[in-house]
């Protein structure tokens, strides 16, 4: 198995070492690192070190080449801010490599630079849940896939970074070395088991002790459009499912309805942006999917028997009796 890298300006170091390791890890017996079963490189036009979005530099292997030589060529993006377009060598490269049926990766914002050169018209991919956003203002008419952890579409794999990055990297090995060299690179990693690309990305605001995989999509898809809810039979289409089948898995799963499960998240949010920001209440219930402050405030405080005003005072009295101890 054979993968090449291009890094981009910035990219995302914990994203690269992860996919790396698996692939070290999986190459050889135990962790010797000796490249037997695995091949990876990293290509440059320029043969320049390429600095991560930490400031940790990386140096190239080999110039860009034959693409043809490679299963895999992985590109790895960085800062949302701060990913550019690829030089026009790299473009090139890419395209040629797609020509020649070479499957193209994009890891962490790699997403968004392949859709820059044109490769990924007529396809689908995962984004963090965290760049949804981002990626639909600068994609217009694009649907990105951010409720899971991964995504094969055809020859374009995509994934949203961090520890998704080794679980794609260990389905690839799977796929080529079998299961017993994934497994063995995860375990050495800490990282508990290789996950299937559809499970669930975590996220800070959604804390749901449930496994089910339909209620933790469901409510990434509440949580990706808080300031304009989505019905919950948009929510049921989009999964796929009725909603009358939603209705029974998050009455199994949390004891609730889908509604009351969704208006629980954003409550939750609205209490974490009160007590952890200074921002405006009337901000905090448009962002929070409240029609009106008046409305938020109500729903506020059936919910937690306070005004969001009283709330935001007793933290800054708990803080201050802290700070003057």
């Amino acid at each position: 198995m054979s993968v090449g890298f291009i890094l981009a300006r910035h990219f995302t170091l914990n994203a690269f070492a992860n996919f790396v390791d698996v692939l070290r890890l999986a190459a050889d017996e135990g962790d010797r690192s000796r490249p037997i079963r695995c091949e990876w490189r990293v290509l440059s036009d320029t043969m320049s070190p390429v600095a991560s979005s930490s400031g940790v530099a990386v140096a190239p292997h080999e110039r860009l080449g034959d693409p043809g030589a490679f299963d895999y060529i992985v590109v790895v993006g960085g800062l949302i801010d701060q990913t550019f377009d690829l030089d026009p060598q790299y473009r090139q490269y890419l395209h040629r490599a797609a020509a020649a049926k070479v499957h193209l990766v994009g890891v962490c914002t790699g997403a968004f630079i392949l859709h820059r050169a044109g490769l990924m018209d007529g396809y689908r991919c995962c984004v963090s849940w965290f760049h949804h956003t981002d990626f639909l203002e600068q994609f217009d008419g694009l649907q990105p896939v951010s409720n899971q952890i991964f995504l094969v579409d055809r020859d374009r794999l995509t994934c949203p970074g961090g520890a998704s990055a080794a679980h794609l990297a260990a389905f690839l090995v799977e796929r080529h070395l079998g299961k017993a060299p994934a497994a063995k690179s995860l375990h050495i990693m800490m990282i508990n088991g290789a996950e299937a690309g559809e499970t669930p990305q975590p996220s800070p605001a959604l804390d749901v002790q449930t496994s089910d995989p339909f209620v933790r999509k469901a409510l990434l898809l509440a949580q990706q459009s808080l300031d304009a809810p989505l019905a919950i039979g948009q929510i049921a289409r989009h999964l796929g499912i009725t909603r009358r089948r939603l209705e029974r898995h998050f009455a199994t799963a949390l004891g609730s309805s889908p509604r009351a499960a969704v208006m629980d998240m954003r409550l939750s949010l609205a209490r974490h942006l009160v007590e952890t920001t200074d921002k405006p209440f009337a901000a905090i219930a448009v962002e929070c999917g409240f029609s009106d402050s008046a409305h938020f405030s109500r729903r506020f405080r059936h919910r937690f028997a306070s005004t969001p005003g009283d709330f935001r005072r007793s933290r800054l009295v708990r803080h201050d009796g802290i700070a003057s101890a």
